[in-house]
């Protein structure tokens, strides 16, 4: 409302006008006129006044018909009209009450009457105004609300699509860097890769039912999943049987050959378990580990819709090509990783492997278990998931 507030008088009669005028303005309030009903109601739109005080009989529109049309206009119905008569007949205003008029005063004009009732209408206008002013707050809030909320649901989606990409103390990092976009960016980087799967699987899902498949898998995954998690390398995806684990990336590890060999050791060794237990339900299944580091590719990939943060290049198709080369139970790892630990394990040289994708023989070795201590992971076997 305004301050002072607006006061629309509408009457036929010029020293009507005058009188209200005067008494109005005299108390401080603003005061514009209108001398029939069409102009009244054009006035009223055109100033939206804070109080209307309105004549009944009038020419060319009466003061019932002006209200009405206020009562429908969606900007003007809140204005408070008070209806202004000079006959005692009631009828004219109920009628007026009816038709949406808020109160009424009678000629000729008592000042204290006049003045009561102009600040009632008005205390009741400043309550709507305060009313309708809360609500267009709270709309406001609201809708900033609903957007910290989406913005609040698209983080905690960020979250777990990272989770499910990195082990959780990593995706933890990597959400609160304020440049995490940079870090999932495309990138080279040093990396260890480890590539495994089972032997004998697509023979086995072949002549197994589906249930039996699904629920080797299960096992697997878990066990192996587990082991990622442990050694906090980074899971870049499941094919199938297979399972492909990068060490270094996205976040720094300065012992990443160590976390890999140890954690396909022990992997190997939690295989090696579910699979004499699948031998028992008469599956002949076998695990292999290829494991290769150097310099790779990284960053997301695939569309809007569905992304993936993936290796490429040499050194993970390396890791791959050794993981098909390996026989059950066996870890092989390239030349660099196994001067890394060479150490901490023991090892053994194979012939140099014609590997497919790759023109020259390459060197390779076996590891057969870990004797040394490694440093950087400061782990305990009783530590390991059971």
């Amino acid at each position: 409302m305004r301050d002072p507030p607006l006061i629309l008088a509408v009457d036929d009669t010029p020293e009507n006008l005058e009188i209200l005028s005067v008494r109005l303005e005299a108390n401080g309030y603003r005061v514009e006129t209108a001398e029939d009903g069409e102009e009244g109601l054009a006035r009223a739109r055109e100033l939206q006044p804070d109080l209307i005080l309105l004549d009944i009989m009038m020419p060319k529109l009466d003061g019932i018909s002006v209200v009405r049309a206020l009562k429908q206009d969606p900007v003007l119905k809140s204005i408070p009209v008070i209806l202004v008569t000079a006959k005692a007949d009631t009828r004219d205003i109920v009628e007026g009450l009816d038709a949406g008029g808020d109160d009424y005063l009678t000629k000729p004009f008592e000042h204290a009457a006049l003045l009561a009732r102009v600040r009632s209408m008005l205390r009741q206008k400043a309550l709507h105004d305060t009313v309708q002013e809360q609500a267009r707050e709270l709309a406001e809030w609201n809708s900033a609300l609903e957007g910290r909320v989406a913005e609040q649901v698209e983080q905690i989606e960020r979250i777990g699509r990272l989770r499910r990409l990195l082990p959780p103390q990593v995706a933890d990092l990597v959400i609160a860097s304020p440049d995490h976009e940079m870090l999932l960016g495309s990138h080279r980087q040093e990396v260890t890769v480890v590539f495994c799967d089972l032997r004998g699987f697509t023979a086995f899902s072949e002549k197994a039912e589906p249930e039996q498949v699904m629920a080797v898998l299960a096992e697997y995954h878990a066990a192996l999943g587990e082991l990622v998690l442990f050694y906090e390398g980074t899971l870049e995806r499941f094919l199938g049987d297979g399972l492909v684990v990068l060490f270094n990336d996205p976040m720094p590890c300065p012992d990443h050959p160590e976390r890999a060999v140890r954690m396909a050791l022990d992997m190997q060794a939690r295989v090696g378990e579910l699979t004499e237990s699948w031998r028992r339900s008469g599956h002949q299944l076998g695990f292999g580990i290829g494991i290769a580091q150097g310099e790779a590719t990284l960053g997301r990939i695939g569309f809007d819709r569905r992304l993936d943060y993936a290796a490429i290049g040499r050194i993970p198709n390396l890791a791959a090509r050794l993981c098909t080369a390996a026989k059950a139970g066996q870890v092989l790892v390239s030349e660099p990783v196994f001067f890394s630990v060479e150490g901490s394990v023991e090892a053994g040289a194979l012939e140099p492997l014609a590997l497919k994708g790759f023109h020259e023989p390459v060197p390779a070795y076996e590891i057969r278990a870990w004797r040394g201590t490694a440093a950087g992971l400061q782990r305990t076997a009783s530590a390991l998931p059971a």
